[in-house]
């Protein structure tokens, strides 16, 4: 059960009376979202940004709606730089095996070859920076966290890099959700609405280059952002 989901299940469950608001919140919300972060940024499957602009849309609602929105950043950004941590030092591994591993293999495989030598072009340019935009342009971190395993980047560089790439990307995910929240008057419509704002902008860059043709790719092309 992603976010989305368990946002308005939290609500209703509340609603019934048998617990507060509050407590659901902190008992299902604020775990599950770790969870379904961390675990997108492992296994980009996970449609994480929708993830957390559903959160932020529900906390928006909530009776204390600055703190359940701290919650949420602070819980979306933890598990966005220990998913991407974690996938590194896994990446790591497999640069430095002889026979390679797994993990490796299932990033080359996501990753087009024109895409990797862009990232690396880009990379060389400024790592800080190639970082940042990745986390935030769909479909991004992939390429450019395998550029970075090619290059062999010290892990602490990564780190330093990506704490604030995983922190923007949090924030604009949030205010996406605190958007779509504060357009309807019921949580569930501002789910709706955050995770449309969150689709159209992943899949807006796809569209476009299909619309300019073969010879229109751009920088990150790819499929819609999912982490």
């Amino acid at each position: 059960m992603t976010a989305a989901a368990l946002g308005p299940a939290a609500v209703g469950l509340a609603a019934s009376g048998s617990v507060s608001p509050e407590t659901t919140q902190q008992a299902t919300g604020y775990p599950s979202l770790f969870l379904l972060v961390l675990l997108g940024a492992l296994v980009p499957v996970v449609p994480t940004g929708a993830v957390v602009s559903s959160a932020a849309a529900v906390a928006f609602h909530h009776p204390e709606p600055v703190l359940s929105s701290l919650g949420v950043f602070l819980t979306a950004a933890v598990a966005a730089f220990l998913g991407d941590a974690t996938l590194f030092w896994l990446g790591r591994r497999g640069v430095r095996s002889r026979n390679g591993s797994r993990w490796l293999d299932r990033m080359h495989d996501q990753v087009a070859p024109e895409r990797l030598r862009r990232a690396e072009e880009r990379l060389a340019h400024g790592s800080a920076t190639v970082l940042l935009v990745s986390r935030l342009v769909p479909a991004g971190r992939i390429p450019v966290m395998l550029a970075c395993l090619l290059a062999r980047m010290p892990m602490r560089t990564y780190l330093r890099g990506n704490l604030p790439a995983t922190l923007a990307w949090a924030a604009t995910y949030q205010l996406l959700g605190m958007l779509g929240g504060a357009l309807f008057p019921h949580p569930w419509q501002g789910v709706v609405a955050a995770v449309s704002l969150t689709v159209l902008i992943g899949v807006a860059p796809a569209l476009w280059r299909r619309l300019r043709g073969p010879g229109g790719d751009g920088p990150d092309g790819g499929h819609a952002a999912r982490a």
